[in-house]
């Protein structure tokens, strides 16, 4: 399926995955360098597991969504959170509750919407996000250039087909700009109202444990979770953990609706 009537005639793809037709959404927000396919079978487990309809969709630029037609800034994650965001869910959950999981950049652009207190969200769950730029995230993509080099990156043509190098690019180029060196959202937590679960693994070569506690501390109504000897992404390297946690998280602020109506989210305009 794919949005059609976004602002600047953008075409985004986005698969929905049935639940009730009174339950809150699980909207998935992808990593840096990934795509609503990249996800693999975790969405679906995770509502499958919580009892939620989910909607999972490629932000511009990504997997099988229009290009990219603007240079990335260092506003890159407020302009998916605040503009993009915003217009999915109006088109394709229109009044409905909601509740973002976001990994990685994902898990940043969650906390930021977060932040603008929109009405209908009612959780976040945050994997592996970040609010802050430190030394080890800018080792860390150091380390991602030096493997696209070596063409250990090869298989995100698989996700992005021609596009992989752009998208790979813009990613690294975005984080290693000076002008982003200083960005930090640490401020913008005390904003959230909602609950918020921020998780994160112990050898993520991205991020040290001061972005979970600053998630933690920050947010009114935070709490973080740091499981030991995992990545970046834990629900592909520790999925049944994850995805435990999250769903327990998930079913404290999100029961399931009575009865057995399922719906799919609305489908909008399409192809």
């Amino acid at each position: 399926m794919a949005l059609t009537d976004l602002p600047g005639g953008r075409r985004l793809h986005y698969e929905a995955i049935e639940g009730p037709a009174g339950g809150a959404v699980l909207v998935f927000l992808h990593e840096g360098l990934g795509c609503a396919a990249m996800w693999k079978g975790f969405p679906r487990a995770l509502c499958g597991a919580s009892g939620l309809p989910g909607l999972v969709y490629d932000r511009t630029g990504f997997g099988r969504s229009s290009p990219a037609t603007v240079l990335r800034t260092p506003r890159y994650l407020h302009d998916s959170a605040l503009e993009e965001l915003p217009a999915v869910l109006e088109r394709t959950i229109p009044g409905r509750d909601y509740i973002l999981v976001g990994h990685s950049d994902g898990g940043s652009i969650a906390l930021i919407h977060a932040a603008s207190r929109p009405r209908k969200l009612r959780a976040v769950v945050a994997e592996a996000a970040h609010v802050m730029v430190e030394p080890i995230t800018l080792r860390g993509i150091e380390a991602a250039v030096e493997a696209w080099r070596a063409g250990r990156f090869a298989g995100l043509a698989r996700y992005h087909g021609s596009r992989a190098e752009t998208v790979f690019r813009a990613w690294a180029d975005a984080w290693m700009d000076p002008a982003f060196h200083g960005w930090n959202i640490e401020d913008e937590l005390r904003d959230i109202t909602c609950p918020v679960l921020a998780l994160q693994g112990t050898e993520d070569p991205y991020g040290s444990p001061a972005q979970v506690e600053a998630i933690r501390s920050k947010v009114p109504n935070g709490r973080g979770v740091m499981l030991e000897g995992r990545g970046h992404a834990p629900h592909r390297e520790r999925p049944e953990k994850t995805l435990k946690i999250m769903r327990g998280f998930i079913l404290e602020n999100a029961a399931p609706a009575a009865g057995d109506d399922r719906v799919s989210p609305s489908r909008g305009a399409q192809s």
